[in-house]
């Protein structure tokens, strides 16, 4: 139990090979690791559970789930071994009541989403770790509202990460633009920064922008950020920037937090880690 909530934060994961790599973006994410209190256990709502139902994750030891395609076997080897928490699990689905989340014992693990921001954040994989999935058959209201519910949790000691991208078209990637963002990608951007930091609760009303269509093709980068969102109106505050950038055009890697006091650092102009080549695998096929 703490006195001051936890902060949270939503992370602009990107390319995978993130994990390997080391530029602006994991250096940010390091910041924030090494810049919160020691949780006592990590929630984390990414992009890359997105199924039918709202399950989190209640085994002891959850596996490392290598979600992606074309990359080179480098990154297959990648292992992150933190340990699961069947009661925290319980408690993330008794806080949830009356929505509906169920116990998976079994059948996911940490994905990508999560492994390869955490491999930069608690590289010693020594926290505990259980995922939330998206429910892909509710309406952005219905994360909204889940993520106002977890803010007990924040009192608890709990970190709630939430991983996606807030842009993210794999059929509109531009090769050369390894660190620049399309027009339509610079205006969605803005718009949610606009949001985040003054009104989250009106987060979905995003829907209705104009380049809504070209930057969230599919809602589930997006739909992370929603979590975020509630958290901060739960709390009656707003989130700041952690670090922002684009990367070939079409995918902002723009990061959130709330609650965080620490001063903001200058990072690195490196770019985000690169995806395969087209000429390997279509970068939609990469399952990034």
């Amino acid at each position: 139990m703490t006195t001051e909530p936890m902060p949270a934060a939503f992370l602009g994961h990107g390319s995978p090979m993130n994990a390997l790599d080391r530029n602006r973006y994991t250096d940010a994410w390091r910041e924030l690791g090494t810049g919160v209190p020691r949780p006592r256990g990590i929630l984390v709502i990414s992009a890359h559970w997105y199924v039918n139902l709202s399950a989190v994750t209640a085994m002891d030891r959850p596996k490392t789930i290598h979600d992606f395609y074309g990359f080179p076997d480098e990154l297959f080897s990648v292992q992150y071994p933190a340990p699961g928490d069947l009661a925290l699990a319980e408690e993330v689905a008794e806080i949830a009541k009356p929505t509906w989340v169920g116990l998976d014992h079994d059948s996911w693990g940490l994905d990508h989403g999560t492994w390869s921001v955490l491999v930069h954040a608690f590289p010693d994989a020594d926290i505990p770790v259980v995922q939330l999935s998206i429910n892909a058959l509710e309406p952005f209201e219905y994360h909204l509202g889940l993520g106002a519910q977890l803010a007990p949790l924040r009192q608890r000691g709990v970190l709630v990460i939430a991983s996606g991208n807030v842009v993210h078209n794999l059929r509109r990637v531009d090769w050369g633009q390894p660190d620049g963002g399309f027009g339509w990608a610079h205006r969605f951007d803005d718009a949610a920064r606009r949001c985040m930091t003054s009104s989250p609760q009106d987060l979905a009303d995003l829907r209705g922008h104009g380049d809504f269509s070209a930057a969230v093709p599919t809602p589930d980068h997006f739909i992370p950020l929603l979590y975020i969102a509630g958290l901060a109106s739960a709390a009656s505050s707003t989130a700041d920037v952690l670090v922002d950038g684009y990367t070939y055009g079409s995918l902002s890697m723009t990061s959130y937090t709330i609650g965080t006091n620490w001063p903001e650092e200058e990072h690195s102009r490196v770019a985000a880690a690169a995806l395969p080549g087209p000429d390997l695998v279509p970068p939609d096929d990469t399952n990034t």
